[in-house]
């Protein structure tokens, strides 16, 4: 049987044909890339945009009003530590505006921290009591809400009065120093620890070395300096209120009930409460020192970058978070 009639490449256009079915399909191709290209450029945007969004305050602004009698509330949020959000400058910052602004009629500081540097509570223990010695007419109160320990209460301690809530965690009148040793650990893996040091003490408290008797003297040493200047500091903020007991400067925690009938604390208030009725200005002006989108941002892309890395090394090691 003859198919030669029937076979397209015997037509006179068949090549023309082809070459256009092939250039439409290149061009569709081309036009779908296109779309793919232009569709991952809108997703990562609108990803850029939700970041953006999640970081950024959009609370309402509150300028500190000059004509309108206020309180003005100043935030400590979380470890005090110097590059953290309750650092000593941003504490200060936010004290000094708020002393300064002449519609305030009281500053209130709020209080939910589980301590942290003794060095950047002390600067800001200072600066209360100095701001309160400029301005002797404008009353300091603290006002703690879940939490007030060990450096948190050293801060505390610079106000006038505390108010606490009953449950409230409040205390932890001490210093630590801690940290892990590994000498039995490499001992049976068979790891010989090489220290080598210019000063006998350089290697002060290694952890993969034996514990040095005199450097572990050197240290306690130390920690009870800061523990007796922690202690004067309470002291002196809390005068007569405080009844001393051997328990009070052991690192121990109370409630807050509790911390009024020991004198740490004055009584039960929060931050409406001491303004309305303490203070008798029941607006609130923040004048707390926040983290711009800048630094929001940074935060939260490191976070995500280590929360990726953390999940891709796990799946290449074929395990599992559960």
């Amino acid at each position: 049987m003859d198919t030669s009639q029937n076979d397209p490449r015997n037509t006179p256009d068949w090549e023309r044909k082809t070459l256009e079915k092939l250039a439409f399909a290149a061009l569709h191709e081309q036009k779908a890339r296109r779309r793919w290209g232009i569709f991952f450029k809108l997703a990562g945007f609108v990803y850029l945009v939700a970041v953006l969004l999640a970081v950024m305050d959009w609370g309402p602004a509150r300028e500190p009003s000059r004509d309108q009698r206020h309180t003005a509330l100043v935030n400590v949020y979380g470890t005090i530590e110097a590059k953290g959000e309750a650092s000593a400058d941003k504490i200060n910052a936010a004290l000094q505006a708020a002393f300064a602004d002449k519609g305030t009629a009281g500053v209130v500081l709020r209080i939910n921290s589980p301590g942290g540097s003794p060095v950047q509570a002390g600067i800001v223990f200072d600066e209360m009591r100095r701001l309160k010695a400029k301005h002797p007419d404008i009353p300091l109160y603290a006002v703690v809400e879940d939490l007030c320990a060990s450096g948190g209460y050293y801060v505390a301690a610079g106000a006038d009065k505390i108010y606490v809530n009953k449950a409230s965690i409040v205390g932890s009148i001490g210093v630590l120093m801690n940290g892990f040793g590994f000498t039995g650990a490499m001992e049976k893996l068979g790891i010989e620890r090489r220290l080598l040091t210019a000063g006998e003490n350089k290697g002060f408290l290694d952890p993969f070395s034996p514990v040095n008797p005199a450097q572990k003297a050197h240290v306690e040493a130390m920690l009870r300096e800061i523990h007796q200047q922690f202690i004067d500091v309470v002291r002196q903020g809390r005068g007569k209120r405080l009844q001393e007991t051997p328990e009070i400067f052991s690192g121990l925690v109370w409630t807050g009930a509790e911390s009024i009938k020991l004198g740490l604390a004055d009584e039960l208030g929060t931050v409406d409460s001491v303004a309305r009725d303490v203070i008798k200005a029941e607006k609130l002006v923040d004048y707390s020192v926040k983290e711009n989108i800048a630094e929001r941002f940074a935060k939260r892309l490191g976070a995500d970058a280590a929360t990726g890395f953390g999940r891709g090394l796990i799946e290449s090691l074929g395990l599992k978070a559960e």
